[in-house]
Order: structure tokens, then C-alpha cells, then sequence
């Protein structure tokens, strides 16, 4: 008779086994990674098919629950977005392997050599909603970066998940790494999540959610054990006034309606009073036009009388939708007063041609990202050359910003004597 085991004690267990493959992986030769990497990047090329089946199933079950489009969209795979899977995990095999890399060497007084060394973190536990590129994008990270992962993505995209998974654990297999070194929970029960904060009897390092703003107030409230946060995108795009327009209009309609549903967005619009009705009914006509709802204060809906008005909600919405809130600022300093206030320290952009104040602006925000003249849904880790991203950090400590697979390492130090013995 078979023993049918609890929810706890399959996750248990799945603890377990990660932590054992987790010094497997770390051990392993570079080679034998990028191996894995190349093969998980020919696969998801060559099971496109069954990929587009499992999503449909997702996609169907999505839209009979009520899902809404924008999330529809993050859900949804298609063979471009697919050979964009296959793309990001081939950059991620190019990477230099972080792994065993000096970042410091010296010698004291003492005569000691000591290093400091990049190693892996150890085993993380991933949890994430919708979108099922994470599974690819988090299982390559972690390999590549010799850490063992425990992923649970939302029931939504469980399906084409497991598809997914299914592609990892034969690459894994091929290049002779454990086969426990990516382990994707396969029940919707939410009780796993639960588990996973607990920390599986200490098996789990570090929690990386990446989701909305309930996921990870939960994940902050209830973790115990490390957490690399990745909050909502409160992202703004300011409009100097020494803007060109031609400029301005094109980065808003791209920051704002690129894609709408990914955190890198832009959800509000700041503009200098001194050139506000030089660039903003412009820019607010291209939006409209896309299809995109302006929400704005007083001043603004005086000079785009379409606009709705904005409430004090709006400037803390991340409405991952066709809705834009605008404000007309005073300055520089206004805009950089509001985003400190509202914002959630995640991606913030300026366009102008004065120099001097696109470096305060940037010295000035506090957020992981700060562009100058470029749309903020270039927040992301393939776009800053790290092949993919396991999400974008918000916090302060360890991780900021595109977090690829060097951020998922730290550090040990390696001492190097002669004899020497301390007085």
C-alpha cells in the first residue's frame, strides 16, 4: 500500500531535496550549466506546440474566471513570446558564470591574502503570478548562478508552467546536474505558500516575490526567512521643461502603451507648468488616440479637457491598464517632490535637453532605476543585457534594480596564510 503524504510533507521534502542539489549544482562545472541552459533554450523552440496547448488551457480557464485583459495579456504566450523565452535563456548561457569570480583582493598588515569570492546564495523559493516566461526566466537565473530553486507560480499559469518544467528537468538530466535543482510546486493549493514562507525547516534562503501588492505584503508579512522584494511599479515618466517635444511624445506613448500589463510602465505623467501647454496637449492627443484614459488634476484638464479627473488614489495606483494620471508641476523640484511621495522606488524617467537638470533629477530620485530621454519599459533585465531577470528589486540592501544572475550570488572571503598566528 502506498503511503499518500501531506502537503507539508511533500514540501518537506521538496526542501530537502533542493538543499541536497543545491551543493550538487554548486559544485558542477560552469560548462555543465551553460550545457543545461543551451539545451532548456533548444527545447522551448522545439515544444512551441505543446507550450501554446498548455496556455490555451490557461488562457480559457483565465477568461471563464473573469480575468481581466491586461492580466490575459500577461498570461498569454505566443511563438514570438515563446522564441523570446528560448532567446533570454540562450543570453543567460552566454553570461560569464559568476561563480567562484574575485570581486576584491588585498593584504593587510597581517601578511594574509585574503579574496573575496562570488558563490551562490543557495536555494531560493520563487513565488510569482500570471506570467509563465518566469518559470523560464527564474529556473536559467538560477542555474546559471549555481543556486537550487523552489518555484510556485499562480494557478493561473500552472499548466504552461509544468510544460515548462517538464523542458528544465530533461536539460537539467542531459547535462548531468541534479534533477532537484528546479522543483516547480504543482498544486494550485495555497497552503504551499504558506509552507514556503515558513521556510521548509530551513531549507528555503531567500523568498523572491514577484507579483502584485498583495503577494508581496503578504510574502513581507508573513516570511521567515530573507526576502528580495519586488514591489508595484508606481513608475513616472516628467516632462522638463526644456523637453522636445518630438522626444517627449514619442517616450510617453512607448513608456506608457508599449505594454501596458508589465511592472516597467509608466502610470503617471509629471509636466513643467512653464511648458505645459507647449508639450502636454500634444503628447495627451498621441495617447488618447492609443486608447489610453487620462486621469488629470485641475491644471492639466484645462488644457486637455478629455481628461478625467484624477483622484488622490490615482497617484498611488499601478493601474497595469490604458490609464494614464497626469499632474502639472511647478519644477524640478516639485516632480522630484511627488515621485518621493508616491512612488514606489521602482523606475523613474526625465526627458529634456538641459543636461544639468537631467543629472539632478537623477542624483535626486531615489528609485533602483532613473532613465534619462528613454521610455521606462526599458526596466528590464534582458534590455540591460543580463539575458533575463527573476524580477526588479525595490529593495536597498543586497539586490537593486534588474536582479540577473550576479545578484543572485553573494560572498564568501577566502584567507590565504603562511603560518601566520594572531598575538
Amino acid at each position: 500500500m502506498t503511503e499518500t503524504l501531506t502537503l507539508n510533507e511533500q514540501m518537506l521534502a521538496r526542501g530537502r531535496r533542493a538543499r541536497a542539489a543545491a551543493a550538487g549544482l554548486r559544485d558542477a562545472p560552469a560548462v555543465a550549466r551553460t550545457r543545461a541552459l543551451d539545451g532548456l533554450a533548444r527545447r522551448l523552440i522545439a515544444a512551441e506546440a505543446d507550450i501554446l496547448a498548455a496556455n490555451a488551457r490557461d488562457v480559457a480557464a483565465g477568461r471563464a474566471n473573469g480575468m481581466s485583459e491586461a492580466l490575459i495579456d500577461r498570461l498569454a504566450l505566443t511563438p514570438a513570446r515563446i522564441a523570446g523565452m528560448a532567446q533570454a535563456v540562450a543570453t543567460i548561457a552566454a553570461v560569464p558564470d559568476p561563480l567562484g569570480v574575485e570581486t576584491e583582493r588585498w593584504t593587510p598588515a597581517n601578511g594574509l591574502d585574503i579574496a573575496r569570492v562570488r558563490t551562490p546564495i543557495g536555494v531560493l523559493g520563487v513565488i510569482y503570478e500570471s506570467r509563465p516566461n518566469v518559470t523560464a526566466d527564474a529556473a536559467a537565473l538560477c542555474i546559471r548562478s549555481g543556486n537550487a530553486a523552489i518555484l510556485r507560480c499562480g494557478s493561473d499559469c500552472l499548466q504552461s508552467s509544468l510544460a515548462i518544467a517538464g523542458l528544465i528537468a530533461e536539460s537539467l538530466a542531459e547535462a548531468g546536474l541534479p534533477a532537484d535543482a528546479v522543483q516547480l510546486v504543482d498544486t494550485p493549493d495555497r497552503e504551499a505558500v504558506g509552507l514556503m514562507l515558513g521556510g521548509l525547516d530551513g531549507a528555503i534562503d531567500v523568498i523572491i516575490p514577484r507579483g502584485g501588492k498583495s503577494l508581496v505584503a503578504r510574502v513581507q508579512a508573513e516570511a521567515k526567512t530573507a526576502v528580495l522584494s519586488h514591489l508595484e511599479g508606481l513608475n513616472h515618466t516628467y516632462l522638463h521643461e526644456a523637453a522636445d517635444l518630438d522626444m517627449a511624445r514619442a517616450v510617453v506613448l512607448n513608456a506608457k502603451m508599449r505594454r501596458v500589463s508589465i511592472c516597467g510602465a509608466t502610470e503617471t505623467l509629471l509636466v513643467d507648468r512653464a511648458a505645459a501647454e507647449r508639450l502636454l496637449p500634444p503628447v495627451a492627443t498621441d495617447l488618447i488616440a492609443a486608447g489610453c484614459e487620462l486621469r488629470g488634476d485641475a491644471e492639466a484638464r484645462t488644457l486637455v479637457p478629455e481628461m478625467a479627473p484624477a483622484e488622490e488614489a490615482d497617484w498611488t495606483t499601478e493601474y497595469l491598464a490604458p490609464i494614464l494620471s497626469v499632474r502639472v508641476v511647478e519644477d524640478l523640484d516639485a516632480a522630484t517632490a511627488h515621485i518621493a511621495r508616491y512612488g514606489s522606488g521602482h523606475t523613474e524617467a526625465i526627458v529634456t535637453t538641459d543636461a544639468e537638470a537631467a543629472e539632478r533629477f537623477a542624483a535626486r530620485v531615489d528609485s533602483a532605476i532613473v532613465l534619462i530621454n528613454a521610455s521606462t519599459q526599458f526596466a528590464d533585465g534582458g534590455e540591460f543585457g543580463f539575458g533575463g531577470e527573476i524580477g526588479i528589486s525595490t529593495a536597498r540592501l543586497h539586490a537593486r534594480g534588474p536582479v540577473g544572475a550576479e545578484q543572485l550570488t553573494t560572498y564568501k572571503y577566502v584567507v590565504r596564510g603562511r603560518g601566520q598566528t594572531r598575538p
